[in-house]
Formats: structure tokens, sequence, C-alpha cells
């Protein structure tokens, strides 16, 4: 029953919950109803039994009853006896504050009658506690000599730093002024503040230029320690550097730290703290930080916390904690002059040392090269990607003298000098090596002047209270707090170091004032720019180069003077050098060209380091010398000698001379031995070398472009030249000119196998026009007959001159549609990939390289023309003395006739001379119409023959036989179609043996074999022995015509 489960029945009498759950719940609803009981009991069998139920249920409810109240009676008599203590208590407590009271009342009355004696007594025991403070603190100010120089020795800098501070602090405090026994100590706090100094100042100076013990370049090199080096990097072994690993720096900065701690070199905070507190302190910041050696000691402050959770390189933090060890110093203006005088001589030779070491390097290594080199092949440097077919033939004339060598004559570079060659490589390399460790170094000032610039406004560096950061930035204001050193300062040094060494690579000898480079520099670079270079209407950066002169503070001008001076060797030059010489194989004006990538590389990076205020400066003035140097000097330069070159190519008396000696066959390659014409072959090397340097500057590529077209163009007229000088007035050329053959030399189906130029319109060509195509050709051939000698060409070094001219042709106009394509590539993709940095974009040439291909391969065509037209006209002039004999032979021919042979032997000996110098498929095209041409005029020569018998039938069919004997010699032309148009020649004539009504019969059978006129033209002719019906003729005509 739920109404009992809170009664207070104690654990013994558990039992009597089973009871009472075993009461009906209608026994305590709220209006009981006995009547359904007593019925129920009346109604019982055993009536007894259910009221003894019912008197035990009673039993149990009293005994709960009983329970519950002894339960509440107990509670009740605890809570009248705790009343009652509490009573008692407040009773109690009553009277001892009255007895209170009466005693703070007794001992106010006797206090005071003694205040005086009791303020002196306390006043007394403060001045004692006083004094006890300031012996103490002078104990442990005698000690910080000793242990600054201790922290000094262990490079704890900024822990030195603090001690002192906080020392001198001290010292100042009311009481420790007047003490004698601390002027020593003074002075030596002040000759420390010194040494300081130059430490600090000493390490920032080594870990600005990466040769401190955690520069960037230190780390970055320990990285690296498994590769293989690709370039030489400076050995950092000055300033302490520890050539070690960076696990093992790492290793070793937390030994350093625990060292740190175990010898107790921890400075006090004079504060009342003991120094058992300080230790803690020292043990919490040390071991939050172990890589940060260099903090190990030091105070936990607020500088410290930043830097133990700055996510900061290593390196920034520790050039971030000597900046901040200068600021508490009070020295950052000395630290910045001392830096800005020191900055050209250290980046000289930082220079220096790393291209000596270049040097040692390559002379080192010198020996086991020149031993591979002997046993190896001595070569050319070719292009590589997209201009792969740079390269010369490896082949030699009979006389010995090679011809790599010969085109190497004509160019005006020699082989190290080349776009790809050793001096270019090894310039690249040296002045990327070097540009990456200034860009390091660069990263390095930045750091350091954004920090000192951040600190400018604050009065920790002397700064005055009224200054406040103007958003416009003054350099003024700014170099009066840091000594001048300034990041725009800095960028102009390096900028100008890296000037010089590109002005000595290249040879530059540009005029120089005679005034001191440093202080020149230092002077105009704290200037206040212009507004004009504040708005950004000046395309350069303000920097003065140690060359320039020192009235000129605007880098185009300076450019100018540079410009005016290239020429002549100025008095006042300084002498001192990088010693480039010793690494680079050669030196001079085309190594712009290798240096003008790594610069385009180098203005990006520091562009990106650059600080938002000082963006006005990176407008890329080293990138602008050197595109001036190059638009100014080393392009006109490039012309005059490429000019030169190509004249020199294509003037020269052996330049489209074929070659002697070739080999037997056709070599399609060049490398192998393809026999292209000398000219064409330097012409074709000398662009490749002019889009090399395109390639290497693709600024300047649509320049170059226009260069190699205006080569080209000279080049395609000479070629025209000697291509008129071997066709003028010559039939085979005016024939090729005329429109109606021009197109159907162009449907022939043989022309599939001329240059690309001609498949556009072969493909755009009806299938079924083509049979009547060669056929049409021959009637008009034909038509011209008779063929005079003196309208031929018979010089036969003219033809093959054409055959090789065509070849070469060819090959040039492949080689230019590939750089072509290569050279728009690769603009496309430097023209894209510096949008978003410069707007520096070059028109396109007006003309496209693709358009030269065309014209040389349109004029290799005409040439292959002009032979297979020349050929046909040839073989039209040894046939046509077929009209002019009778064959009325009386034997049997054992030879064919003096023209067959004359004409056999001229294909036999043109073919055999050719064959070196073209390819089959164009030797096919060239002596593949003789064929058609051959059996088309000795079918037609019938017609004007009078008389022929049986011998004679026989001597024309020799003739033929000997005519496919010479041509199916000819490897390139398909036998089997000789065979078949020379076989219906002979058929054709045989048909003279045939009795007439025979032939009728063939005429039945084979009415489509031939033509109706040359149907006619057999009965015509007269042969003897033969009978022929008067109305043959219309009996042919009424049989061919059904």
């Amino acid at each position: 029953m739920d109404i009992f489960d809170g009664l207070p029945i104690s654990p013994e009498k558990a039992y009597l919950r089973e009871e009472l759950a075993r009461i009906e719940v209608s026994w305590v609803a709220p209006r009981f109803d006995s009547l359904p009981h007593v019925v129920h009991i009346l109604t019982s069998k055993d009536r007894e039994g259910e009221v003894q139920i019912l008197k035990d249920q009673n039993d149990i409810i009293e005994e709960v009853v009983d329970e519950v109240v002894h339960a509440y009676h107990t509670g009740f008599n605890k809570a009248i006896q705790n009343y009652s203590q509490i009573l008692r208590l407040f009773s109690e407590s009553a009277e001892s504050i009255k007895e209170l009271k009466v005693d703070l009342a007794e001992a106010k009355r006797r206090l005071g009658t003694r205040n005086k004696q009791l303020h002196q007594l306390w006043y007394r025991s403060v001045t004692l506690r006083h004094i006890i403070s300031l012996l103490d603190q002078i104990e442990g100010i005698a000690k910080v000599p000793a242990r600054i120089e201790k922290l000094i020795a262990g490079k704890q800098y900024y822990a030195a730093v603090q001690l002192h501070a906080q020392s001198a602090l001290m010292l100042e405090r009311e009481g420790l002024q007047t003490v004698g026994a601390l002027q020593d100590v003074r002075s030596e706090l002040t000759k420390l503040r010194g040494v300081l100094f130059y430490k600090v100042l000493e390490d920032l100076h080594a870990h600005l230029y990466n040769r401190g013990e955690y520069s960037s370049a230190v780390l970055s090199m320990h990285e690296m320690d498994d590769e293989v080096p690709t370039t030489v990097a400076v050995a950092y072994t000055t300033n302490n550097s520890q050539p070690l690993s960076r696990r093992t720096r790492l290793k070793g900065d937390n030994q350093f730290g625990v060292h740190g701690l175990a010898d107790g070199s921890h400075s006090s905070t004079f504060d009342g703290h003991d120094e058992d507190g300080s230790l803690e302190a020292h043990d919490e910041t040390s071991l939050d930080g172990l890589s940060i050696g260099w903090l190990a000691n030091s105070t936990p402050d607020e500088f410290v916390e930043a830097i133990r959770k700055s996510d900061a390189p290593l390196h920034v933090k520790y050039l971030q904690t000597m900046v901040e060890c200068l600021c508490i110093l009070g020295k950052v203006a000395a630290a910045g002059a001392i830096i800005c005088q020191r900055l050209r001589p250290t980046i000289h030779e930082i220079i220096t040392s790393k291209i000596k070491a270049h040097a040692q390097l390559i002379n080192s290594s010198r020996s086991a090269i020149g031993q591979a080199a002997q046993t190896g092949t001595t070569g050319l440097h070719f292009m590589k990607g997209q201009l792969r077919s740079y390269q010369l033939p490896k082949q030699k004339r009979q006389n010995g003298i090679s011809l790599s060598g010969t085109l190497l004559a004509v160019s005006p570079v020699s082989a190290l000098m080349a776009p790809m060659g050793k001096a270019q490589a090894a310039a690249k390399e040296l002045l990327n090596s070097i540009l990456d460790s200034v860009v390091r170094i660069f990263e390095n000032h930045v750091v350091v002047g954004e920090l000192l610039e951040s600190r400018s406004s604050r009065h920790d560096i002397n700064t005055p209270k009224s200054m406040i950061a103007d958003a416009n930035w003054n350099p003024d204001s700014e170099a009066s707090v840091t000594g001048g050193y300034s990041i725009g300062f800095s960028m102009t040094v390096l900028q100008s170091e890296c000037q010089q060494l590109i002005c000595e690579i290249l040879r530059a000898t540009p005029e120089a004032a005679s005034a001191d480079a440093a202080v020149q520099t230092a002077r105009l670079a704290s200037k206040a720019p212009s507004k004009e270079k504040r708005d950004g209407s000046e395309d350069g950066l303000t920097f003065a180069f140690r060359f320039t002169d020192a009235t000129i503070s605007i880098p185009n001008q300076g450019a100018d003077l540079i410009r005016q001076g290239w020429s002549r060797r100025g008095t006042n030059v300084l002498q001192e050098g990088y010693g480039t010489a010793a690494v680079l194989p050669e030196q001079g004006i085309y190594l712009a060209a290798s240096i003008y990538r790594p610069v385009l590389q180098f203005t990006d990076k520091v562009a990106s380091m650059l600080p938002q205020k000082y963006s006005q400066l990176g407008n890329d003035g080293l990138l602008a010398f050197v595109e001036n140097f190059v638009k100014d000097h080393l392009l006109p330069t490039m012309f005059v000698d490429y000019r030169k070159g190509v004249q020199q190519a294509i003037s020269s008396p052996a330049a489209f001379r074929p070659r002697a000696h070739t080999a037997a066959t056709y070599v399609p390659s060049i490398e192998k031995g393809r026999p292209v014409l000398q000219g064409l072959l330097a012409i074709d090397f000398l662009a490749k070398e002019v889009l090399g340097w395109a390639q290497a500057m693709p600024k300047f590529a649509a320049d170059l472009v226009k260069y190699v077209q205006t080569f080209l163009e000279r080049t395609y007229e000479r070629c025209r030249t000697s291509y008129m000088e071997a066709v003028l007035e010559k039939q085979s050329y005016m024939l090729i000119g005329r429109h109606d053959i021009d197109k159907l030399l162009r449907l022939e189906p043989a022309s599939a196998s001329l240059p690309n130029g001609q498949l556009d319109s072969v493909s755009s060509v009806n299938d079924a026009a083509t049979p009547g195509v060669e056929s049409e050709l021959s009637e008009l051939f034909l038509s011209l007959r008779p063929i005079r000698q003196e309208n031929l060409i018979h010089d036969e070094n003219k033809l093959i001159l054409l055959a090789s001219l065509s070849d070469s042709l060819e090959y040039v106009a492949d080689s230019i549609e590939r750089l072509g394509r290569a050279t728009l590539r690769e603009s496309n993709l430097v023209e894209e990939s510096r949008k978003p940095h410069h707007n520096r974009s070059s028109s396109a040439p007006s003309r496209d390289l693709a358009s030269f291909a065309d014209e040389y391969r349109k004029l290799a065509i005409d040439c292959l023309k002009v032979l297979r037209v020349e050929m046909q006209l040839e073989t039209i002039f040894h046939l046509q003395e077929m009209t002019s004999r009778e064959y009325l032979e009386d034997q049997d021919a054992e030879e064919p006739d003096d023209f067959i042979i004359s004409l056999t032997s001229q294909i036999t000996r043109r073919d055999e001379e050719m064959a070196p110098f073209i390819a089959e498929e164009k030797r096919n095209y060239i002596f593949g119409g003789i064929c058609g041409i051959a059996a088309n005029a000795s079918i037609k020569a019938l017609a004007d023959m009078k008389n022929i018998n049986l011998f004679g039938v026989q001597q024309i069919c020799r003739n033929s036989i000997a005519l496919e004997q010479a041509l199916a010699a000819i490897p390139s032309i398909d036998s089997d179609a000789v065979r078949r148009r020379l076989d219906r020649v002979r058929t054709y004539y045989e048909l003279l043996n045939m009795p007439f009504e025979a032939l009728l019969a063939f005429i039945t059978e084979h009415e489509n074999l031939f033509t109706t006129t040359e149907y006619a033209s057999l009965l015509k002719v007269n042969v003897p022995g033969r009978e022929i019906p008067s109305d043959a003729l219309d009996r042919v005509s009424e049989m061919l015509s059904l």
C-alpha cells in the first residue's frame, strides 16, 4: 500500500511493510463502504476464517501505529533537549560578553597612558627592517657583475641584459645612491653595458647574414645533410657556428638549458622574494621552451612569454630577442649606425666568399671531369624541352672539317656562351645561389627592420613621448631613432651589390663617381621620397648604385648614365671585384640571358617580403636595370651580331652548294647526316639559337621573334634567288606558274606525298575526279610538242640543287613551325604567370613564325613540282622522236632505240644523283609522272606514224620494256603500276599484228581499254600484210557507240 511507504518503521519491523502490502486498497479509500465487506463475510463459506483475517489485519495496523507513535515521540523528546541546551549556551555567552566589555575598557584605559612610547617602537622596527633589506640588496648587487659575465660567456644575452637593467634600476633607488661601496659596481656595470652591446650587436650581425648559430641557412644546410648538393653553399664557420645537424642542435639546446638550471646561474629580482622562488620560475620557463636555449636563464616576463608562445621560426625568435636586448640597453641608434656602416662590406665579402667556395668546388671536381671527358664524346649543350632539336649535326666532310665547327663559326657566340652553354648554366647557377643567399639575408633585415620600426614610437629606445607614428612614413624620423637603418636602406645596398656583381659578370664598365659609395648610398637612401614617387608615377626603385653619379637619385637616370658610359672605361671605376672570372668559363654581354630569370625570381621574392608601407619601393629596381640593359644593349648587339652571321651564312659560296660525297641513300635524321644545305642549316641553327635567347628572356621574346622573322625573310629571298637561277626561262617553271596546270598538279593523287602545305587541298578533292587528272595533264603536256632542248634543264647540278633545296626548305619549315609553337606556348605561360604581379606585357609580333614556315614549304613544293614537270617534259622530249621515224624494220630488234637508251640512262643517273638529297616519297613524286606521260606519248605517237611493220612493233615493245626496267629500278616507284601502264602500251601496239576481224573481236571484249581515237589510229596506220576494209572506221565507231 503506497500510503504507508513513508512511515518510520524500523528495520526490525520490515515484515510489517509486507503485511501492509497485502491489505486491499479499498480499505484506504477516501469514502469507505463497508457493505461489500459485510456481504462478502456473510456469503462466505468460512465466515470465521474471513473474520480472523480481518482481525489479523487490524493487529498489524495497530502495531504499525505503535511503531509510528514511538518514533515520533523519541524525536520530539530529543528536540526539546536540544532547544534547552541552546538556551543555556546563549545565556552563558551573554555573561561572557559583559565580562569582555569590562576587560576592553580596562585595556583602553591602560594603553592610552603609553601611546607615544608604542609609536616610537613601531617606527624603529620598520627602520631596522628597511636597513636589513638594503644590506641584502647591496650584497646581491655586488655579485651582479660576475653573474653578468657568466651569462655572457654562456651566450645568455637576454638574461644578462635583464640582470643589468634590473641592477641599474636598483642602484638608482633612494638610499643606494649615496653608498660609496657601490661606486665600483656602478663603473663595472657601465663597462658591462658596452660589452653587452657589442656582444649582442655581433651576434645580431652574424644572424642577420645567416652566420649565426640559429640562422635559417645553417639549419637548412643541416637538414640537407643527406642530399646531393647541386650548388655550392658558403660554409658558415665563423662567429661560433657549430656544424651540427638540426636534430643534434636541438638536443644541444636542451642540454644547455638543463645546464643553465643546474649551475644556478639565474638573476634575482630584488623584490623581497627568495632565490628559491626565482629558481622555480626559471625551471618553469626553461622546461616550457626547451628549444629556446638562449632564454633558459632569463627571468619570465611578458617578452619571454610571447617568444615561448610564438609560432615564428627559430631564427626569427632569436632576432627578436637580440633586438629586444638592444632596446633594453637603449642602444638602437648606435646599433643601426654600425649595421649600416658594415652592411655593404659584409655583403661584398659574403658574395666573394660564396664565389670562392664555388671556384674551389669546380677546381676539386675538374680533375675527375677531365678524366671522364677523355673517354666520353665532347659536344655542345643542346636545347631541351620544346627546343630539343637545337642540336648540331655530328658529321664531317671529306676534308675532315666538322660541320658543327662550321655552324659555330657562323654563330656570333661560342659554344660556352650559347643559350644552353656551360657559361650560361654556370652564370645562372652562380647567380641563383648568390641571390638566394641575398634573399635570406634580406628576410632577416625585414624582420629586424620591422621590429625596430614597431619600437620606434616607444619610449624605451629614447624616442620622445610626443612622437606619434605617421601613416605616411617619414624616413627621416625613423632614421633618427634607428641610426639611419631601415628596410629601404638595406634593400638599396643589397640590390646595389647585386647590380655590381651582374655588371662584373656582363663585363659592364659603367662610369662611376669618385665619392664613396657607402656614404652616398646612406645619404640618398635617407631622403624622403618625392610626391611623384609616393603616388607611384615612377616605375623604378629609388636607390643609388655604387657606380652612379652622386647627383643622381632616380634609377632611370642612373640607367641612362650606365648606357652612356657603356663602351667607355671610366677613370673612377672601383677596382674591387668579386672574382667571377674564376668561376665562369666566359664572361660577356650575352650572359644577360641567364641572369634575367634569377633576377626576375629575386624581384618577386623581395616584393613579397616588403611590408605594405614599403610597397612604393618594390618597383623592381634591379629587374628594371636588367631589363633596360637587355633592351638598350643586349638586343641591339644581338641583332647586329646575328644579322652579320645570317649574311655570312647565306652569302658564302658553299651556302647553296649541295654536299659532295654524301651517303648513298637519303638519311632523314639531321644528326645522322641529312644533307641539308649548309646555308639553310646555319640559318636554322641561328634561328634556334635566337629563340633559345627568347626562351631564356620571355619578356623580350616578341622582339627576338621579330629578329628571327627578319633573318628568315632575308634567307627566303636568298633561297628564292637560288631557285630562280636554276629555273629561270625554263619551260617547267613557266608551266607550274599556269593556273590550270597548277590546279591539276594539286589534284593529282601523287601530290599527297608533298609537304603539309599541299595536304589540305588534296584532302578536299573528290576521289572520283582524280583518274582524269593525269590524262588531262598528259594531254596538256603533249600539246606542247615539239619540246626544245634549250627549254629544259640539262645541268645536273641545278637539278640536284633543286632537290636539295626542296628538302632543306622543308627541314627548315618544319623546324620553324615547331619552334613557333614552342615559343608561343612559352610566352603565353609566362604572360599568364606574370599578370598578377607585374604589368609588363610585350606586344605580339604582327606575323608569326608559322607564316614563314608556310612560305618555305611552298617554295619547297615548287622545287618538287619543277622537278616532276621537268622529268615529264624530258620524257616527252625523248619520245617525240617516235613521230619522226618509220618503224619498218628488216630484222628483230635486240636493243631499244637510242632516244630510249638516252632517256633511261638519264632517269637512272638523275635518280642516283638525287637519292642522297631527297626522301623516297619525294623521289616517287619526281619520277612517278614519267610512266604515265611515256605511256600516253607512246600511244599518241601512233597517230603520227604512217607505216609500221612487225619488227617495228617489236622495237616499240622493246622500248617500253627498257623504260619499264629503268623505272622499276627506282626503289620508291611502284613497279606493278609501271608494269600495268606499259603493258597497256605493248598491248596497244601488238593489236597491229591482228587481222581486222580479230581486232574487232578484241574491241568487242575490251571496248573501254582504249579510246575511240586510239582505236581509229590502229586502223589508219599502214601495216604491211594487213588488209583493212574501207568501212573499217565506220564499223569500229558504230561498235564503240553502242
